[in-house]
């Protein structure tokens, strides 16, 4: 018993693409999976928004085809804050964003973090529907994940799955690395970008942010103790801040003698290779050869592991680091400066 046909769009009309909502008593014919996964999506498909995006030409990139990209976003505020991806909105000179019940909104980027692939658009809209964060540090590998987006522009698409496995790593557009990625195996596609990742309560423990096309399943969503994180920094502030050193550098082993002799708890270290004039670095007698080995007393043996150490607390405040030098190991003390 089907209780009405609708289209894609929400309106009664013979004909068309039409997707079947099932009236409250055939709720009970469903199996405990089917009625939380239906469940949820009907609790949070209000809140989702298909974004359409025109991004400014810019040079080594091909022009965008004349109807631009699309992606997804949800709606973490009634006043209209939504978050979707860096990638699916930076650049972007013109966004809109359409709601599950036809209405259409102009939005404005208020911040975005190409190095979370997470971004904060604003629509001008009122008493809409939201979505809220769950704990990501609280899942369990096993447990159901559901992706809502809107893959290819259709509107609003619901896959299942499982939280795969977490604590993965995942490297941004800007090569750094995001730390807290969610793989699982719900189903994504292009236009589901941005999309929240949710439990079977319906609250956000992701944000779907890429595919892996060659391996077959493999999903990766940001995690939503870290989206919460970043998401409310670009909102006070407009974006997430970072500390520099004013180093171009590369990560290289150690020689087994040199970790016997200086009882160094590290295989690997960070060389300097060139060092920006007036820079933190230079400033602080650091010199190109230089292998920095510690920071702050923790071992830094990899360029991601020191990204992840210039937060943003590191930024005009001394700190200390341990650099190997012709053999010997030496303290220098520097103030990071700001990443712009």
């Amino acid at each position: 018993m089907i209780q009405q046909i609708y289209t894609e769009e929400g309106d009664l009309q013979p004909g068309g693409l039409q997707r079947q909502i099932p009236a409250a008593g055939d709720m009970e014919l469903l199996d405990a999976y089917s009625r939380t996964v239906v469940g949820v999506a009907q609790r949070v498909n209000n809140a989702v928004v298909h974004l359409k995006v025109q991004k400014k030409k810019s040079a080594g990139r091909p022009a965008a085809p004349p109807d631009g990209g699309t992606g997804s976003g949800f709606i973490i505020s009634s006043d209209g804050f939504v978050v979707t991806n860096s990638h699916v909105v930076h650049g972007a000179h013109h966004i809109e964003g359409m709601l599950q019940d036809g209405r259409s909104f102009q939005g404005q980027i208020v911040g975005d973090d190409p190095a979370t692939d997470l971004a904060v658009v604003k629509i001008d809209g009122q008493n809409l529907a939201t979505a809220s964060f769950g704990e990501s540090k609280r899942l369990q590998v096993g447990q159901i994940a559901i992706a809502i987006g809107n893959p290819f522009g259709f509107q609003y698409s619901v896959t299942a799955g499982v939280v795969s496995a977490l604590g993965r790593t995942l490297r941004s557009q800007s090569g750094r690395l995001i730390d807290d990625v969610i793989q699982t195996d719900a189903a994504l596609n292009p236009g589901n970008s941005g999309g929240p990742l949710v439990d079977s309560q319906g609250n956000v423990i992701g944000v779907n942010t890429a595919v892996i096309m060659p391996a077959q399943g493999l999903c990766f969503a940001v995690a939503s103790d870290l989206a919460r994180y970043v998401v409310g920094k670009l909102i006070m502030e407009g974006r997430v801040r970072r500390g520099l050193l004013g180093i171009g550098a590369q990560t290289v082993p150690l020689p087994p003698q040199w970790l016997d002799a200086l009882q160094l708890d590290t295989k690997g270290g960070i060389q300097i290779q060139s060092l920006e004039n007036g820079g933190p670095a230079a400033q602080a007698g650091l010199l190109a050869g230089d292998v920095i080995v510690q920071f702050e007393g923790k071992p830094l043996d990899s360029i991601d592991a020191l990204h992840k150490a210039l937060d943003e607390q590191t930024i005009g405040r001394q700190v200390s680091l341990w650099v190997l030098r012709n053999g010997n190991l030496k303290q220098v003390s520097i103030v990071p400066g700001e990443l712009k």
